[in-house]
């Protein structure tokens, strides 16, 4: 199954969910519409998604938790996460699947290559992910990257408390500790798609928030 947070992403969404549907033709696809404003879901389901709407903005994280739950639900035994935007090339997604025969967590990871991406995005990226790695326990690539692969066992045991964008970092965090090997593969980075839902301020407050909560426990 793939499992897609999304929001106002009216304008990608279809696109991305058809590519998805290309690459891995056997999977279900799952748009979580986290509280969009415009015709996110109806794009989607005319893409050929099925679509769980939270029909007020909880967040990244509980769209995420969302779709994983769903998963679970439906006995899904692996699970592909990319993003709505069309930051995440489709075309990636069945290698990413199969190294989780070697791991229980895939990230894609642009560490490989950052030619395309902003400065302040790199150093940000490279800060995260060392802190994120260290309170891990393990040497993790490219925490920042919302591509991923992920076993059921881990969604099963993995459950972060935060809501919103800290969730992935948390979620690496928590897989980390309880002993799940996390692994990657390079993917190409991509900037060509609509601004982003990130707030700077606020979410960067909630990682610090996040840093100090697992550093303490």
């Amino acid at each position: 199954m793939a499992v897609i947070p999304a929001r106002d992403a009216e304008a990608t969404v279809g696109a991305v969910v058809r590519a998805v549907k290309k690459a891995i033709p056997e999977a279900t696809v799952l748009v979580v519409d986290d509280g969009s404003t415009d015709a996110t879901s109806a794009a989607a389901r005319g893409a050929g998604a099925d679509v769980i709407r939270h029909e007020v903005n909880r967040g990244k994280g509980a769209a995420l938790q969302t779709g994983f739950d769903e998963a679970l639900r439906r006995g899904a035994e692996r699970v592909l996460t990319l993003d709505a935007d069309g930051q995440h090339a489709p075309a990636y997604a069945p290698g990413l699947l199969a190294a989780l025969d070697g791991s229980d967590v895939v990230i894609g990871s642009r560490d490989g290559n950052r030619a395309g991406m902003p400065w302040i995005r790199r150093a940000t990226n490279s800060v995260m992910t060392s802190i994120v790695s260290g309170l891990a326990g393990k040497k993790i690539e490219d925490t920042q990257s919302g591509y991923r692969a992920i076993r059921s066992e881990v969604l099963a045991a993995v459950r972060p408390g935060s809501l919103r964008f800290e969730y992935e970092s948390e979620f690496l965090i928590e897989a980390g500790r309880k002993g799940f090997r996390i692994g990657s593969v390079p993917i190409p980075t991509l900037y060509n798609a609509p601004g982003s839902h990130i707030d700077p301020f606020r979410d960067t407050v909630r990682f610090i928030r996040l840093l100090f909560r697992r550093w303490t426990h």
